[in-house]
């Protein structure tokens, strides 16, 4: 793939935070980016009508993580994802000629609390997110047997000006009514949104580069530190602890993802030459408040 030429890129889940970043550096690029309809509706034949000839297909397809996993809740995350990723890698099997390049989101979440990772670690968690991220990885790499290098993107928790999880996380620290989640000791490896596309755009560049990529910056750091630092920068205490047991009661098992601890590495985009522009979260910080 000639990176240097105007590509087409197909994009699955375009109209959301990292979709839509993706579409705007893409487009300055003079690139043809196109969304991808892949409702109930729309068949496989249709699927394939839509990615066919398309250099790069991406899917960040998926209803959002953070909600009360009720059993209904949770049937809505995995056909979200799973099914449809399905559909697409199906889809790729129909196409006469195919993307050179599937990159699928996934998340940190697939590993345990107990161990640091990089990206070829296997130390998964037994829950249902770990499960979930494992399904939806599995069903990416069934685009290895059509010949397509596939890239597994393992999201840390995505900060960005244009919203996220800093934005919900904002308010009350503005306020002065911020702070620590739970113990606060549990780490959280994380990413800038402008990192996340440049590295996107690097793994396109880059062809020896597939499987399971670690999306985090090289510094995680515990919610405490966080909440330190963003107390500093906004001049506001941070005194107000939000209990565990009052996550619990809002998002139920879904809480485990703002206290379980993920310390993650991105070993294989270092190794690979990548750079960091917000490899601190200070920085990365002062560039979303100011």
């Amino acid at each position: 793939m000639a990176v240097g030429n105007r590509l087409k890129i197909a994009i699955c889940g375009k109209s959301g935070l990292v979709g839509s970043k993706l579409e705007s550096f893409f487009n300055s690029m003079n690139n043809e980016v196109v969304g991808v309809k892949i409702r109930d509706d729309v068949s496989v034949e249709d699927v394939a009508a839509q990615i066919e000839k398309c250099d790069v297909l991406i899917n960040l397809s998926g209803v959002t993580i953070l909600g009360r996993w009720d059993d209904e809740y949770k049937k809505k995350l995995y056909s979200s994802r799973i099914d449809t990723t399905k559909k697409l890698v199906d889809a790729i099997g129909l196409c006469h000629e195919k993307p050179k390049l599937f990159l699928n989101a996934s998340a940190v979440g697939i590993y345990d609390s107990f161990h640091s990772h990089k990206d070829g670690s296997q130390k998964y968690a037994d829950d249902f997110l770990s499960h979930l991220c494992r399904d939806w990885e599995a069903q990416a790499r069934r685009a290895g047997d059509f010949g397509v290098r596939n890239v597994q993107m393992r999201f840390g928790v995505i900060y960005a000006k244009e919203g996220g999880a800093m934005q919900k996380m904002l308010p009350p620290f503005k306020m002065g009514v911020g702070g620590k989640m739970g113990s606060g000791k549990q780490i959280v490896s994380w990413i800038h949104l402008d990192d996340l596309v440049k590295a996107v755009y690097f793994i396109m560049k880059t062809p020896d580069i597939n499987g399971a990529i670690n999306f985090t910056a090289p510094y995680p750091l515990s919610n405490k530190e966080q909440t330190k630092i963003l107390g500093k920068l906004l001049h506001r205490p941070t005194i107000f602890p939000l209990p565990a047991f009052v996550l619990k009661l809002i998002f139920g098992e879904g809480s485990t993802v703002m206290l379980d601890s993920k310390e993650v590495y991105p070993t294989k985009l270092l190794e690979s030459g990548f750079s960091f522009e917000y490899g601190d979260f200070e920085d990365a910080l002062k560039e979303i408040i100011r």
